[in-house]
């Protein structure tokens, strides 16, 4: 049995598609899954989860430009957070898919396909402990490495220290991201292309200098809420970054949303319980997954 954190084997990386991404897909013709994942982490923090859903679901993980990525983006890409959004709209509909499920986690990423992305491929959300609101970025950690951004060097010095075992470990890095902690290899995994390459570097700081207001979030928040797909909300009791009050404060915010609360974790649930979280998936999917057809954009 291969270990919950390496790379499943079997998966194959595609592209880059127009949108820019190379992207793991694990084929076949059940329903669409699409993950998506946050800041200085690639797609492997699925791998667990997509290799339980494989058998059953087309799994489909994009490696977005968060500083994890293998291959830079293009020079002219706009990696602002609204046109990303338009960016992951754009893969799908690259992709030709349609009645998707699109999952996020750590990145607030899923919301926003719906408002500003307006796709219309997505037939339902999963949200796993996320930004959401005006959480933009999200605490300490999330405002430190932005300001790294600013600095000469920044970024660079950012993801140097993040060698270390004791700093990636203290709480305003990634050690309030999981409660089990990032296993050292995976994490190695993760910040290698932003350590190794200036161009990554480039693309990650191209994200975390978008300069948006609270004001602005919250309207597009607010627009989220035409969505009338079924929403699942999957988040860690106790987060230290994505606060549980938004949790609840998300399952009224959608007309047909559902809350699975998920104990011993905070915001990694991938990492940290990766099988209560694959459970929770699965009787979603199995509910909302039949082959509807649905006017796509």
């Amino acid at each position: 049995m291969p270990s919950p954190v390496e790379p499943e084997p079997r998966r194959r990386l595609e592209g880059p598609t127009e949108a820019g991404f190379l992207y793991s897909d694990t084929g076949g013709d059940g329903p669409v899954v699409v993950f998506l994942h946050g800041v200085l982490m690639n797609g492997t923090l699925w791998s667990q989860v997509v290799d339980d859903l494989r058998h059953r679901y087309r799994c489909i993980v994009p490696e977005l430009p968060f500083g994890a990525h293998p291959r830079p983006m293009p020079e002219t890409a706009d990696l602002s957070l609204g046109s990303l959004a338009k960016l992951i709209a754009d893969f799908l509909k690259e992709l030709q898919l349609s009645d998707v499920t699109l999952v996020c986690n750590d990145w607030g990423g899923a919301q926003l396909v719906v408002w500003p992305g307006r796709s219309t491929r997505v037939a339902n959300l999963v949200l796993v402990s996320c930004e959401a609101f005006d959480n933009y970025p999200p605490g300490l950690p999330g405002r430190l490495l932005r300001l790294s951004a600013f600095l000469p060097g920044g970024i660079f010095l950012a993801v140097q220290s993040l060698r270390s075992r004791r700093i990636r470990r203290l709480s305003f890095t990634f050690g309030s991201l999981s409660k089990k902690g990032v296993p050292d290899h995976l994490f190695m995994n993760w910040i290698a292309p932003a350590r190794h390459d200036s161009r990554i570097r480039h693309d990650l700081g191209k994200y975390l200098r978008t300069a948006l207001t609270s004001r602005q979030l919250l309207e597009w928040a607010g627009r989220q809420k035409d969505y009338r797909g079924p929403v699942l909300i999957v988040w860690a009791r106790d987060d230290r970054l994505m606060p549980p009050a938004h949790a609840e404060r998300l399952v009224t915010h959608f007309p047909n949303a559902e809350l699975a609360w998920i104990d011993d974790s905070r915001t990694l649930i991938p990492i940290d319980q990766p099988e209560i979280l694959t459970g929770h998936l699965r009787r979603f999917l199995d509910a909302h997954t039949s082959s509807v057809e649905r006017e796509t954009d």
